[in-house]
């Protein structure tokens, strides 16, 4: 049994630090693609921004109120508020490009 605590997904996208966000599924093949690049773009960017990995299966919810229809779909919160968006397959060269932008914000 696990004992890890349940973290709201509005705490988590609620800081001034922006938050990169993997919204997927393990279903999907392109989602399968895009992990590992997610993982570099982690570590380009250290910890100037936090980069979430969300199961649109197990979250349901959050997938909702976002209105998630398509994975992967990538998502920039700031303060509780998307400031970016958009689905299907990007590089990591892309990524940290968009990641940055935001970052200067």
């Amino acid at each position: 049994m696990s004992n890890k605590k349940k973290v709201k997904f509005k705490d988590l996208i609620g800081s001034s630090q922006p938050v990169l966000v993997d919204f997927y599924a393990t279903w999907c093949g392109p989602c399968k693609a895009l992990s590992p690049v997610i993982k570099e773009v982690k570590a380009e960017l250290g910890d100037s921004m936090k980069v979430l990995k969300v199961d649109i299966d197990k979250n349901k919810s959050v997938a909702h109120k976002y209105k998630i229809q398509s994975v992967p779909t990538l998502a920039i919160f700031q303060r509780g508020k998307m400031i970016w968006r958009e689905s299907g397959m990007k590089t990591k060269s892309q990524l940290v490009k968009i990641a940055r932008q935001h970052l200067e914000n």
